[in-house]
């Protein structure tokens, strides 16, 4: 089954690589959507994946790269629609 979520993850996640690291592990459970910085130093992704896949990709997003301090990972689920081809890193 195939699902949609909008993810915030808070705490130090902004210059240590994070957005790098999500892409990363996107591709290797392939998901697919975009992860940004937020202007309040938390980062943003919109995903979709299998059920399955994004329950994984969420587990490394709780524990992030090497220098960073993951704080709170809050997870909205949302329709899956098809909208993504490939996972982006938005600057």
């Amino acid at each position: 089954m195939k699902i949609g979520a909008y993810i915030l993850v808070k705490g130090l996640v902004q210059g240590v690589g994070y957005r790098y690291f999500a892409a990363r592990q996107a591709r290797i459970f392939n998901i697919r959507g975009w992860v940004k910085n937020a202007p309040d130093g938390a980062v943003e992704l919109q995903i979709e994946g299998e059920k399955s896949a994004v329950d994984a990709f969420v587990g490394e997003l709780k524990i992030g790269p090497r220098f960073s301090q993951v704080q709170d990972v809050i997870y909205t689920p949302e329709p899956y629609h098809n909208r993504f081809i490939s996972f982006d890193i938005d600057f």
